[in-house]
């Protein structure tokens, strides 16, 4: 080779070489950072080991600021690395969904925890649950106030009481024995809860005044939101667990509970079939026991995790009139995250870190 053709062929080396390092650090780059999903459902190519959700319900592009965009995206982000470094480190799914939900309750981004929503009487309270797939043990409160972050004391009913569900006084009176410190009231309060609160009871006076009936809500509130939070999680050892807390529903009244608590309905976990925590209208989810019914038509029709969730949110629910989501994890790390409202802040992480976010349909 003369000299000419070989400064030639060195040329089209490097350039090549340079092509090859760029395509290297893109690849890099996304398994780092957060991708936008763009559909209800997704098929990752690695095993989902953590996924979350911050609520559905009419969630639009066009009504969501760039500032508060980024800022959930951010918050979403945050609750699954949080979770997966538990799991990287060798934790069980219990101790992810833990920190994962943590993250959320600690937020005023989400109706948990911190950004819970006002109740009728203009007081916070606060539901959650958590299950375990492999011995099917399972903890949850309801109606309390003074709890900071609601998923660690339902995880303390279920390691260290002989109950499921525990509810105000008596759950914070548990707490307490536990060593749990309780907060104020004035804790949970935030500006827009609040403001929620007022348009929600001025909205009931005038269905009052209008036809008697203060029960039925305002169907042209368009930013109805069903804000629960929750998390299932796949640890190194193939387990399973789900867990989810909740505000509930803002202006609710009699100690109104929804699904978020009942095992079965927001909340479930079996290591043979899959891990499912709910958002959306409880009263819903309740009466079809959505969690229990994905697991248990896949059980029984051997069907996949992503069908059994489609069958029972995308149809079942919506022939019964309910709104909502869920997010739904087998053994296997397969995922699925149908929802039947405008939108569902949701979001997971694959086994190799890769994070996908998600916030419209």
């Amino acid at each position: 080779m003369n000299t000419k053709h070989y400064s030639r062929y060195a040329s089209i080396m490097h350039r090549c070489m340079m092509v090859i390092g760029v395509l290297m650090m893109h690849v890099q780059s996304s398994a780092q950072s957060p991708q936008v999903a763009k559909g209800a459902s997704t098929t990752p190519s690695q095993k989902v080991v953590l996924a979350i959700h911050g609520g559905a319900g009419t969630i639009l592009k066009k009504t969501m600021t760039a500032e508060k965009e980024a800022a959930i995206t951010a918050a979403l982000t945050q609750s699954l690395k949080a979770g997966y470094e538990v799991l990287k480190q060798g934790g069980t799914s219990t101790d992810a969904v833990q920190a994962a939900i943590i993250v959320m309750e600690d937020s005023p981004l989400f109706n948990a925890g911190k950004g819970a929503v006002f109740a009728s009487d203009g007081k916070n309270e606060l539901d959650a649950a958590l299950m375990d797939g492999k011995t099917h043990k399972a903890g949850a409160i309801a109606g309390v106030r003074h709890i900071k972050n609601p998923i660690m004391l339902a995880r303390a009913v279920m390691e260290r009481s002989e109950h499921v569900l525990l509810t105000r006084e008596g759950a914070e009176e548990f707490a307490l024995q536990q060593g749990f410190a309780l907060v104020p009231t004035e804790y949970f309060y935030t500006p827009q809860r609040w403001e929620n609160l007022m348009k929600e009871q001025e909205w009931e006076r005038h269905d009052k005044r209008k036809d008697g009936n203060p029960n039925q809500p305002d169907s042209t509130n368009q930013e109805r939101k069903h804000g629960t939070v929750g998390a299932v999680a796949l640890d190194n050892a193939g387990n399973l667990a789900a867990g989810t807390s909740t505000g509930g529903m803002t202006n609710k009244k009699w100690g109104r509970v929804g699904d978020s608590p009942l095992i079965g309905a927001g909340t479930y976990a079996d290591n043979a079939t899959c891990a499912v925590s709910a958002t959306g209208h409880g009263e819903y989810f309740i009466r079809a026991v959505v969690a229990h019914d994905i697991a248990a038509r896949m059980r029984y029709k051997a069907i996949s995790v992503k069908q059994a969730a489609e069958e029972v949110v995308m149809k079942r629910l919506v022939e019964m009139g309910g709104t909502g989501g869920v997010i739904a994890l087998d053994a296997k790390g397969n995922v699925a995250m149908p929802f039947n409202t405008e939108g569902m802040y949701r979001g997971y992480i694959t086994e190799n870190g890769t994070i996908t976010i998600g916030i419209y349909r």
